[in-house]
């Protein structure tokens, strides 16, 4: 599959841990030829933790795509309807996130887009990040798993040892991901031994 023209949304939730693994995934889109449209929940413009500024990560976003970030719900919508998507990714999806989007709920920039892409049937691809997937948010992640245009970036247990229901997309699978949902499938095997990678 060749992305060269294509229009990926590229949503990014609060997984603040998460961004260094994902930010080389963006530059690897860009530079297969597609159109990266980003988009940030609240938290990720807002935030300041350990991992760095709100602000910051908003400018690198900026610069590695060439396009300015869509932060509001109401700039969201149109991806629907007017300015479509080819494929949106959300990468990192935390599970605060992932149990709204299960639930049909679209209280961020990010799950609007979402929401707006599978409006006109297109995939949907999710890089998970969080510490309950094994847990609580087990039937979130299941019900997405079985749900129409719903691609997930292969992922497994990132410290099965010390936080045994966390999991984590292994993100350098994220193109492959793409290009395969953009053809209608999922890449398989999804369930990886993700923790390996960090041996």
């Amino acid at each position: 599959m060749n992305l060269k023209g294509k229009r990926i949304g590229f949503g990014l939730t609060g997984s603040h841990c998460t961004y260094d693994a994902v930010f080389p995934e963006i530059e690897r889109l860009v530079n297969a030829g597609a159109e990266v449209v980003p988009v940030v929940t609240f938290t990720v413009k807002n935030t300041t933790t350990r991992f760095g500024k709100g602000e910051d990560w908003i400018q690198r976003i900026e610069e590695v795509t060439g396009n300015k970030i869509i932060d509001s719900i109401v700039a969201a919508e149109p991806l629907g309807p007017r300015i479509p998507v080819d494929c949106m990714v959300i990468a990192p999806l935390t599970g605060a996130s992932m149990s709204k989007f299960a639930n049909a709920l679209s209280d961020s920039p990010v799950l609007m887009a979402a929401k707006a892409t599978l409006r006109n049937q297109k995939p949907v691809v999710l890089g998970i990040s969080t510490n309950d997937a094994l847990g609580l948010n087990g039937i979130n992640l299941m019900r997405l798993m079985s749900t129409k245009n719903i691609y997930f970036i292969p992922y497994g247990q990132d410290d099965p040892v010390n936080k045994p229901n966390s999991m984590v997309a292994r993100m350098p699978l994220l193109l492959d991901t793409v290009e395969a949902a953009l053809e209608g499938k999922q890449l398989q095997p999804v369930l990886v031994e993700r923790f390996k990678d960090e041996n």
